[in-house]
């Protein structure tokens, strides 16, 4: 059963919510020297560099503390809509990184440097796909209206002690520390905090009305965030006044929802979108990731709520496959991938199947037609790599490593590439790899320990390429350090 989070003091996450509208980020390459990277704009606040650092620092922490939902299509999905959403949240240009939770509680953060977090239980409490969506776009509304770095303006020297308490706090809550995490976050930085509530309702208002022109703008009803807190407010009546995470971050007044409802309708969508098929069975993948111990549970509340049949068809095919009746859950699978040909998840998710049952040549097959149809498809590109790994390792090894400099914060491409460089004969660049993945994890100590490994294997085989690489990264890692310090 994943972790329960422990609750945040009320108006923390509104400290850390924000990075400058105007920024954009670069991303360090598998083959460059870059660092942790810096804003690339170059009319930022000096502090906005630093949020990113230290923002992408508390990444790295959080993924060591916390537990994390690895499933590629959901984060395909999760992307795909933030993407669907940034050009219409003044963050156009701007990529920000997606980390899913394995956590059944009714959460979602923004975090300074453009991160995203999703907790499974967002999936299992939002019925429709325009109320997950109004969820992001609010978290998207906090990070263009700058509301860290504004609530910061008239503290620009305490910018970076102040951020690095509060998302310390923040993680080590997140994390499992309880009341622990909020008194570092309230400790020496009290004042400051007390200074800083006072902006929240107005930053809360803010990323609501930021979020409700977004959803508008991309084709949501925008009815749907409105619909979300009421639906938050029966939650916590009915639970007895004990509210989800996402409430004891955003508080949701009646006077809030007042204003949401009046702005909402204000608003209409343009080239509205009805709601789809794919939400539905990505919702029953978290369901089945939140009562994987018990399925039952996932069917239950399938069918309870009212979906569509193919999302139920779709949960019963990957029980099946569970079960080990491979064959029943890839003709379900093979059935709706030719009713809903659209619907690239549908093979993406045979080929899972395939590939879990031991079939890969299947599941290499599968991955390669679907990647026919959509060249990059994450998906598809990390099952092609998986099975390649046990018949071709030279062809995963180039299969991974072209994904890893496309994902570079990404820990599971750089474990798989790391199998496939070792599986391949590139000893060192394996080593390598599996250093890269301990500095995604927060493990900066161990990475760099792996580097010294990588270096020796490198000088041995006469390796002046991976030396050279190893040498950057070294460099590039010490620096890592000093930012994950500050916590």
């Amino acid at each position: 059963m994943p972790r329960r989070f422990p609750r945040l003091a009320m108006g923390a996450l509104c400290l850390v919510l924000a990075m400058p509208a105007t920024a954009q980020w670069t991303q360090p390459q598998w083959d460059s020297a870059a660092g942790l990277p810096s804003l690339a704009s170059g009319n930022s606040q000096a502090a906005s560099g630093e949020e990113f650092r230290l923002g992408r620092a508390w990444l790295r922490q959080f993924r060591a503390r916390a537990p994390q939902w690895q499933d590629p299509i959901a984060q395909h999905y999760v992307e795909s809509m933030v993407s669907r959403l940034l050009p219409h949240s003044g963050l156009g240009g701007s990529q920000p990184l997606v980390t899913l939770v394995d956590s059944r509680q009714l959460n979602a953060f923004a975090v300074p440097g453009g991160i995203i977090g999703v907790n499974a239980g967002l999936f299992a409490f939002a019925e429709e796909e325009a109320a997950m969506i109004s969820v992001l776009a609010h978290e998207l509304g906090h990070l263009s209206q700058r509301h860290y770095a504004r609530g910061q303006a008239r503290t620009e020297q305490t910018q970076v002690p102040a951020m690095a308490a509060m998302l310390a706090g923040m993680l080590i809550a997140a994390a499992g520390g309880g009341e622990a995490g909020i008194g570092v976050a309230m400790g020496s930085q009290a004042a400051f905090i007390q200074d800083q509530l006072a902006y929240s309702r107005r930053f809360e208002q803010e990323a609501d009305r930021i979020g409700l022109e977004a959803m508008a703008e991309a084709g949501y009803d925008p009815q749907a965030m409105v619909r979300m807190f009421r639906a938050m407010q029966r939650m916590v009546s009915l639970q007895g006044g004990n509210p989800p995470e996402f409430l004891l971050t955003h508080p949701v007044t009646e006077s809030r929802i007042s204003d949401t409802q009046d702005r909402a309708g204000q608003l209409a969508a343009i080239s509205p979108r009805d709601d789809t098929l794919q939400y539905h069975l990505v919702r029953a993948r978290a369901l089945l990731a939140i009562h994987k111990h018990d399925p039952q549970q996932a069917i239950n509340q399938l069918a309870q709520d009212d979906v569509p049949g193919a999302a139920r068809r779709y949960l019963d095919a990957l029980l099946e496959a569970r079960r080990g009746d491979t064959d029943a859950a890839l003709a379900t699978l093979d059935a709706l991938a030719r009713q809903e040909p659209d619907l690239s998840l549908l093979p993406a998710s045979a080929a899972e199947v395939a590939f879990d049952a031991g079939r890969f040549d299947d599941a290499t097959e599968r991955s390669r037609q679907l990647l026919r149809l959509i060249p990059g498809y994450l998906p598809a590109t990390l099952v092609l790599g998986e099975a390649l790994l046990q018949s071709d390792a030279d062809a995963a090894w180039r299969v991974l490593r072209e994904l890893a400099e496309q994902r570079h914060e990404d820990p599971q491409v750089f474990t798989l590439l790391a199998q496939a460089a070792g599986r391949s004969g590139r000893e060192a660049w394996g080593h390598l790899a599996r250093a890269e993945r301990l500095q995604l994890d927060g493990r900066i100590t161990d990475a760099i320990r792996q580097l010294e490994v990588a270096r020796q294997v490198a000088e041995r085989e006469g390796d002046v390429g991976a030396a050279a690489r190893i040498e950057q990264r070294r460099e590039a890692f010490i620096g890592y350090r000093e930012t994950l310090e500050k916590f």
